[in-house]
């Protein structure tokens, strides 16, 4: 940079990086490219699987968008932001991971076109913008069609749609069960509004060994825990619970403590007085007769051998949110301190605790059949296979809770996204100016779903896609025709019975699009390290 004396002026430190412009859009773009061409041969029910190794040597194998790009290292801003959509995608609805990246690539793509034309990047953002007001306008109101959500064969058809195209396909009916089941049974109306939460209340244990048939859903918490003492019992019906969440331990300093003894009788006292805290713990339990109690910290022996006499079953060591699962379970109230016990923190709710042992662990059984907190235990050959089956489940699960919270669907097989893509198409016609351009390549972009399921089933691309533009532009009637992600022939989709939940496709569109617009936003890169030593501080800040 050159001042006014033509003296070069540097502004940066000599150990920074910038690209600017036409150069960096086009390789965001590139960028987004690239990671959608990673993506795209995993959509679709012909999707291929990919293998990913861990640094630690582990390996993954998973058709599952998020999975993939999780485990993927990339240096590139602009596909780290594509990495981050993939993550968001499944936290809001746990389906669409691949359509969004595949889409998002896809509509990128279309805007080098443009800034090769020299069109200012805010038009395209304007006429995307637009575009996609227009999509979530015509999806909501136009092609979709609202659901009975107590009818469990309409849930299952959408569930079966999410699982086509997974691992999971071969075991349909089993995955379709456990999902409904544990939505079903965590769902709770407060004051009109469904809360359902699955992330607290619906845990996936995982037990290896036996077959992905013998997974099921268990009313109530598994914990992979056993007793604390090898006589206690291990199977109870109808118990009376307590929760803690505190030691039943004698209470050390929490620093470090030196105790000096002088004489021989006062290592006895001490002794004494560790076991009178201890007893007098272990009797503000007995004082409530538990059956059972649970604790988030320690036990020491003698508590234990205290519990033992009075005929209490303990187990020690849980995790926050399996005693929070427990309570609901249960019906009790988590107590901080032993002397804080009254006859309402017991949980009275519980019908069965039951110890197993499977294969070389043991685990914890606590049902109820009243209760709105569910376990689902998978089991598998591998842990690999397991691993993949619990990514499936996972997208089941919240495909069942978004169509219970928002009960519309949509046509799936790349009949949505044609849809408004005629629609879009017809819509340009209309406008006029230097918007209309851009406008039409957002509608473009959405043929990339159905052309990604045709060619992943190896079917002609050319003739299909332009047989169902053809179809679509026959009538409005035609609004439920898409692709047979297996064959790659034209089908209807009432027929085919593959609909998806219209907030995954909608949340799928407005990601894509947005991170789109954010992308060609960015004119300027400036990469660099910054060391914060004394010597550049003082560069920096002359006194």
């Amino acid at each position: 940079m050159r001042g006014g004396g033509q003296q070069p002026v540097i502004v940066l430190s000599l150990g920074t990086k910038r690209e600017s412009g036409y150069q960096v859009q086009t390789g965001n773009i590139a960028a987004c490219k690239t990671i959608a061409d990673v993506i795209r041969t995993a959509l679709g029910p012909k999707a291929m699987l990919k293998m990913l190794m861990d640094p630690m040597g582990g390996i993954v194998m998973t058709n599952d968008g998020n999975a993939i790009l999780r485990e993927i290292t990339v240096k590139h801003p602009a596909a780290k932001s594509m990495i981050d959509i993939a993550r968001t995608q499944d936290e809001e609805t746990g389906d669409g991971t691949t359509s969004v990246i595949v889409l998002a690539g896809e509509i990128m793509s279309k805007a080098h076109v443009f800034l090769e034309q020299r069109i200012h990047p805010t038009i395209i953002i304007q006429a995307y913008r637009q575009a996609l007001e227009d999509m979530v306008k015509l999806a909501e109101t136009k092609f979709s069609k609202p659901i009975d959500v107590n009818n469990t064969e309409e849930l299952t058809v959408v569930v079966k749609s999410c699982l086509g195209t997974k691992m999971l396909a071969k075991w349909m009916d089993l995955a379709v069960n456990i999902a409904l089941d544990a939505v079903q049974t965590i769902r709770i109306d407060k004051g009109g509004v469904q809360d359902i939460d699955i992330k607290r209340y619906c845990r996936i244990e995982k037990i290896p060994g036996g077959t992905i048939e013998d997974s099921r859903v268990v009313k109530g918490v598994v914990l992979n825990k056993d007793v604390t003492h090898p006589k206690m019992k291990r199977r109870i019906e109808n118990p009376r619970i307590i929760l803690l969440d505190c030691n039943l331990e004698y209470k050390k300093g929490e620093s470090q403590t030196s105790l000096e003894i002088m004489r021989e009788e006062d290592i006895t006292r001490i002794l004494e007085q560790e076991e009178t805290e201890i007893r007098k713990q272990c009797d503000e339990i007995i004082r409530l007769k538990p059956d059972l109690i649970f604790t988030e910290k320690g036990i020491s022996d003698l508590a234990q051998h205290f519990l033992l006499k009075a005929g209490i079953t303990a187990i020690r060591r849980l995790k926050k949110t399996d005693n929070n699962r427990l309570a609901r379970v249960c019906g009790a109230r988590i107590v901080n301190e032993t002397c804080d016990l009254r006859e309402e923190d017991v949980g009275l709710k519980a019908e069965l605790f039951e110890i197993t042992k499977i294969g070389d662990e043991y685990y914890t059984y606590v049902t109820s059949s009243q209760t709105t907190a569910v376990t689902v235990c998978l089991r598998g050959p591998s842990k690999d296979i397991i691993n993949e089956v619990e990514r499936n489940l996972n997208d089941a699960v919240n495909v069942v809770r978004n169509v219970l919270l928002n009960p519309r669907l949509v046509p799936g097989g790349g009949a949505l996204e044609m849809a408004l893509s005629h629609a879009l198409h017809e819509n340009s016609r209309q406008m006029e100016g230097s918007r209309k351009s851009p406008y039409d390549a957002a509608a473009l972009a959405l043929e990339v779903i159905p052309r990604t399921l045709i060619q992943n089933c190896g079917g002609n691309t050319i003739r299909q896609i332009t047989a169902l533009r053809a179809k679509h532009a026959q009538g409005p009637e035609n609004w439920t025709w898409g692709i047979d992600g297996s064959s790659g022939d034209l089908v209807d989709m009432n027929k085919l019975g593959v609909w998806d939940p219209l907030s995954v496709r909608i949340q799928v569109l407005k990601t894509a699009v947005e991170t789109s617009v954010m992308l060609l936003r960015i004119d300027d890169i400036v990469s660099g390290t910054k060391k914060s030593t004394g010597e550049e501080r003082k560069e920096i800040m002359p006194e």
